[in-house]
């Protein structure tokens, strides 16, 4: 694998990631070695071959067109599959190529989308890469080869550069349908849109049995508006320019990060979805820690 592909998984964050993991703590499909829950009781969804019945075998697993045609018990075998398909949905948004502190949201996002992908790949899971703006742009379809598949992953993030406007709500609705065995969604996106949409969208996954989580990824200056005391600002997916003076809105606008920030809390957590803040001054390596430890305590 080329250097430069490797830029957004260092290793010192692979050495780290040797001891963590991921759990569903949802049902999903798949089942390998009990790390996660699966609804076919031993059974991947794969169909391999059939066996002769044996006393014990469960009588749900008989194939009973092939008793109808043959007047012998078979037992259908599968094959074993990965224990989950992860699907990582990145925001490639104008909005996420704003960075004050040395890395833009979209650089933090790859190195945890990176940092993602390998932990997922690691533990034998299947992990896809959906980038999106106002539109799925690109579509690489989960696999659980660590290798061959994390240089792909990571061949896609190298070359990414933000680009339109956002449309968030469009894209969850299209994996959502589109996306039929039910897995493990991370969402990766400053959620710079209409919050009802976005939240409807994250639902809509839900609905479909899904397990979700959201990392909301903002600049340290998004979160405080600790601009000076004239400033333009240029909204970076229309162009638009509005000049203001910062500590006259700062109050208000305060009020309303908080407000939004709430709601985003509360409607996930109704929705039994996993709501991360995360600010990009804080090294992803360090955040993404704190999260996995919290989660593996809770269980």
């Amino acid at each position: 694998m080329p250097e430069d592909y490797r830029r957004y998984l260092r290793p010192d964050v692979v050495s780290k990631l040797s001891g963590m993991e991921i759990k569903a703590r949802l049902v999903v499909e798949g089942f390998i070695a009990g790390l996660h829950k699966s609804p076919y009781h031993g059974f991947s969804v794969e169909f391999a071959e059939h066996r002769q019945y044996m006393p014990g075998d469960p009588l749900r697993n008989v194939d009973w067109k092939v008793y109808a045609k043959t007047d012998r018990y078979f037992i259908k075998e599968f094959e074993e599959e990965t224990n989950l398909k992860a699907y990582i949905l990145l925001d490639v948004s104008g909005s996420m190529g704003y960075g004050s502190n040395g890395v833009n949201k979209l650089e933090y996002s790859c190195y945890l989308s990176a940092a993602l992908s390998y932990l997922m790949l690691k533990q034998r899971d299947s992990v896809g890469l959906v980038l999106f703006d106002q539109r799925i742009k690109t579509y690489i379809p989960p696999k659980s080869a660590l290798r061959s598949h994390l240089h792909v992953i990571l061949r896609e993030l190298d070359k990414l550069q933000p680009s339109q406007t956002t449309n968030i709500s469009s894209a969850l609705h299209q994996m959502a349908e589109r996306i039929k065995r039910r897995g493990l969604i991370i969402l990766i996106s400053d959620l710079f849109d209409d919050s009802e949409k976005v939240i409807n969208g994250l639902k809509h996954f839900r609905h479909k049995k899904h397990e979700v989580i959201v990392f909301h990824v903002l600049d340290p200056k998004e979160r405080t508006f600790a601009f000076p005391e004239l400033a333009i600002f240029k909204d970076l997916e229309t162009g638009e320019e509005l000049m203001t003076s910062p500590w006259q809105i700062r109050k208000e606008y305060a009020q309303r990060f908080k407000e939004l920030v709430d709601k985003y809390t509360f409607q996930c957590r109704e929705s039994l979805i996993d709501y991360v803040l995360l600010d990009t001054s804080v090294p992803f390596d360090y955040a993404l820690f704190s999260y996995l430890s919290k989660r593996q305590r809770l269980g």
